[in-house]
Formats: structure tokens, sequence, C-alpha cells
């Protein structure tokens, strides 16, 4: 519990552009998902952004607010491959098809910074990305 309640106080920390990116995150992610629930897609989707927050909580309390936290989106790279696999499958000019879309390219998007983040961790970069949490 304390890496969540840490976790979510970093993020409330963090600079504005920054939060802004996050609830992109989040729309597409989290919001986005409930609309289209009767998809798998969709149910795959929230699964892997509640275990990303469950693995972001987990890193936040063993390693603290760190570069570490790009780990937490691993499960994105299986879903946005697997959602780019099923492409052809699904309409590219409706809601969903333009959800799913955006989800593989917010997603990747997101990807490239945590790897980023991720070898700046592993190169000794180790410092608290919000001071005094």
């Amino acid at each position: 519990m304390q890496g969540f309640v840490k976790f979510n106080k970093g993020v409330m920390s963090m600079p504005k552009p920054i939060k802004a990116w996050l609830f992109v995150l989040i729309f597409f992610n989290g919001f986005t998902p409930i609309l289209f629930l009767h998809h798998t897609e969709a149910q795959a989707t929230l699964a892997a952004i509640f275990g990303a927050a469950l693995l972001m909580s987990f890193l936040t309390a063993r390693f603290g607010f760190t570069r570490i936290l790009g780990l937490g989106h691993i499960l994105w790279i299986p879903l946005v491959g697997w959602l780019a696999m099923r492409l052809n499958q699904i309409p590219p000019d409706d809601s969903f098809g333009l959800w799913v879309r955006g989800v593989i390219v917010v997603n990747s998007l997101s990807l490239i910074m945590d790897i980023i983040d991720v070898i700046r961790y592993a190169r000794g970069d180790h410092k608290e990305l919000v001071p005094d949490l």
C-alpha cells in the first residue's frame, strides 16, 4: 500500500506536460476501454493497465519513484503486438477501430520512453524523479 501511495504522490507532483501525457495514457487504456467492454481487446487493455498499476506500485515500494518505473508498462509489449496482429479484423473507420489504433500508437510511444528510462536506470540514474516524496 505504501508503494501505491508514494507512486500516486509522485505522479501528482510531476510537471504539467508529463501529467498531460499520463492523462492521455489513462484515457486510452483506462477510461475508453469501458465503452468497448464487450470486446476482448478492451478487456485485455484494462487488464494490462491494472497490471501496470500493481507493478508500478511494487516497483515504487522497492526502488522509489525512479526511472525503473518504465518496467511497469512491460505488459504493453504483448498487448501492442496482439492488437497490431488483429488490425486486419478490426474496421479502421468506426470508433472501436480508431480506439484500437490509438492504443497501439500511444502505448508504443510510451514504451519508447519507458525503454529509455529503464536504460538510464540500468546505467546508474537511480535518483528520485520527484524530490521529497
